[in-house]
């Protein structure tokens, strides 16, 4: 591996290279609170939606009509890929509805949003954020059904959505960094590192491999394709993907990168943590931002274990991506990309 010449020709200033204390000093630049008018907006149109159908994973936005509310949700996704990168939106009673209801409003908001695309091999629309007791250390684990620690990472679509329906006894935090501010601070501070971001890396399939390729992907931590700076990263799947022999080998050198990346996007002055409460709807744009929570304790009674339903979603408008997002993406086609899909996926909702 060397380092690549196709990368930023300096520090990048755009709006989503903002610092976690800025943004913690400021939450009225990301948070947003639900008028009562915009709920009972949001609840007509999801009974008016279910009193056709329960088909949620086929909803449309002109199925699910938002007059008022869809206005502020045309501005989100401009701040969404031009913007900050994220937003919450707060105040859904989701302890006043059933899981289905919750649901189908979700899914609704996020089909104002862009396209749902599947989220693992079982063609899964909707995704359930929860700890099903399985083995973290086990390299085919999707760490998202552990209480672990996650690790800053990037989900493989445009923009990943996470409703709260319940939250964990303890813990659970969620974390959010510029992927920017990572890399202006890496060429401030070692400049070879961060040349280093941007050669190809393996990063492990954990068992969803495509039909005809590697149980591995090769696509570079950072791209700088067509002036934007572009992220693809998950620590914790490359370092299992030292596990195939035919893999490309992280030398001490690359090992010292991501080290850096990592203990920068760690830095509480760098990330925002923030604690999602029951009725949150946070919205984060995986190209621009990392995405990350804290271990967490769990209630011991299976009714109130912490919940969270999560979408990915594809965005008309969009930046256009490298062709190794191929690799992962299938197509990178805007607006129609992202996902996990091998062969045999059926794309389905499943509502536990």
């Amino acid at each position: 591996m060397s380092a690549t010449v196709n990368m930023p020709p300096g520090q990048i200033d755009i709006p989503s290279a903002w610092r976690g204390e800025e943004m913690a000093a400021n939450a009225d630049r990301w948070l947003v609170h639900l008028t009562p008018d915009e709920i009972a907006e949001l609840e007509e149109a999801a009974h008016s939606f279910l009193a056709k159908t329960n088909e949620i994973g086929e909803i449309t936005k002109e199925e699910f009509p938002l007059p008022n509310f869809g206005f502020h949700l045309t501005k989100l996704k401009q701040t969404l890929i031009h913007g900050a990168g994220f937003e919450v939106i707060r105040g859904l009673p989701v302890k006043e509805y059933s899981q289905i209801f919750a649901a189908t409003i979700f899914c609704g908001v996020g089909a104002h949003l862009g396209s749902a695309r599947s989220q693992n091999a079982m063609g899964h629309i909707l995704g359930h954020v929860r700890d099903v007791g399985a083995d973290a250390k086990d390299p085919n684990t999707r760490i998202y059904q552990t209480a672990e620690r996650q690790t800053f990472h990037t989900d493989s679509s445009d923009v990943v959505g996470l409703l709260c329906v319940r939250e964990a006894m303890e813990g659970g935090e969620s974390l959010l960094v510029s992927t920017t501010t990572i890399y202006n601070e890496m060429l401030r501070r070692r400049p070879d590192l961060a040349a280093l971001m941007f050669d190809p890396i393996a990063t492990d399939r954990r068992g969803e491999v495509p039909e005809g390729q590697k149980p591995y992907l090769e696509i570079p931590p950072l791209s700088w394709h067509d002036g934007f700076l572009t992220g693809f990263y998950q620590r914790q799947y490359i370092d299992s993907a030292q596990r195939f022999p035919d893999a490309l080998r992280l030398t001490p050198t690359y090992v010292e990168a991501l080290d850096l990346f990592d203990a920068l996007a760690n830095d509480k002055r760098i990330h925002l943590g923030m604690q999602l409460q029951a009725g949150d709807m946070q919205f984060v744009y995986n190209h621009a931002l990392l995405h990350d929570r804290t271990a967490f304790r769990d209630w011991p009674e299976a009714h109130r274990k912490r919940h969270l339903l999560r979408l990915w979603l594809s965005i008309a408008g969009d930046r256009p991506l490298p062709d190794c997002f191929k690799q992962r993406y299938g197509s990178i086609e805007i607006g129609n990309r992202g996902g996990i899909i091998t062969k045999g996926t059926r794309l389905n909702v499943p509502l536990d």
